[in-house]
């Protein structure tokens, strides 16, 4: 199964001319649509979100994974290998996070010669080719990483917004599991307690939540947090320790 994970968005002709090039490499291997809305130009916001949503794909899946404001610049294309998932992309910290939370993982800087390389899509023309050997179970041509690959001094968490969904949740980049149920999160003057479902609370109020993927979300029940807090994708969160709960 190659997963793909892109900055690209569902209009235009990016997505479409990857998957062309998986269906001709690898026509027999499934491909699923992971998201395509990643946070764009933002590698350290993708790294938090794609860390959280890894976890329900068994090993041997690949990640075909894409967003890469540096492309065609120093950052080095990349194959990971972290707990049995394989990751092809650009070496900007996109991985950083799986490969931190991994028990064992492997980078190696990608040497794969495409016939074709656009110097500005390597999710066509190196990411996606490299993709379709790893499922296969051909490694692609690769060497030993010695770039100094960005991530190593971000947090383990990040406290800001790094996704807002469709019905206008806002995901942080804080893992749930690192905060009590006495925890709440700050945005500018709101202070939002912590509940389990949307209907623990009236309808209109803010409140924060475990997702479905571990991540810390705030949400409004019935209603857009992103809106009545005014989030955007960088939007700081404070974590107010030790609050009582009514």
């Amino acid at each position: 199964m190659i997963v793909l994970f892109t900055d690209f968005g569902v209009s235009g002709p990016y997505v479409g001319q990857i998957k062309a090039v998986l269906a001709q490499l690898a026509p027999h291997e499934r491909v699923i649509d992971l998201m395509h809305d990643a946070p764009a130009h933002d590698p350290r916001a993708a790294a938090f979100l794609l860390a959280s949503l890894i976890t329900p794909f068994a090993a041997g899946t690949i990640f075909c994974a894409v967003v890469d404001p540096g492309v065609g610049g120093s950052r080095p294309p990349v194959i990971m290998e972290a707990d049995g998932h394989w990751f092809a992309g650009p070496g900007n910290g996109l991985f950083e996070m799986v490969r931190r939370r991994a028990v064992s993982s492997e980078t190696r800087r990608l040497t794969l010669e495409p016939a074709r390389l656009s110097a500005t899509f390597h999710g066509r023309d190196l990411f996606a080719p490299a993709a379709a050997l790893l499922a296969s179970s051909i490694e692609p041509p690769s060497e030993p990483l010695k770039d100094v690959v960005p991530g190593g001094d971000w947090p383990d968490d990040l406290p800001q917004i790094i996704y807002i969904d469709r019905f206008g949740n806002g995901i942080t980049g804080l893992r749930a599991s690192v905060l009590d149920c006495q925890t709440c999160l700050a945005v500018g003057e709101c202070t939002a307690r912590r509940a389990r479902t949307f209907s623990e609370v009236p309808e209109g109020t803010i409140f924060w939540h475990e997702n479905s993927h571990g991540l810390a979300e705030l949400a409004t029940n019935q209603g857009r947090a992103a809106d009545l807090l005014n989030l955007k994708i960088g939007t700081p969160v404070t974590v107010v320790k030790n609050q009582a709960t009514s």
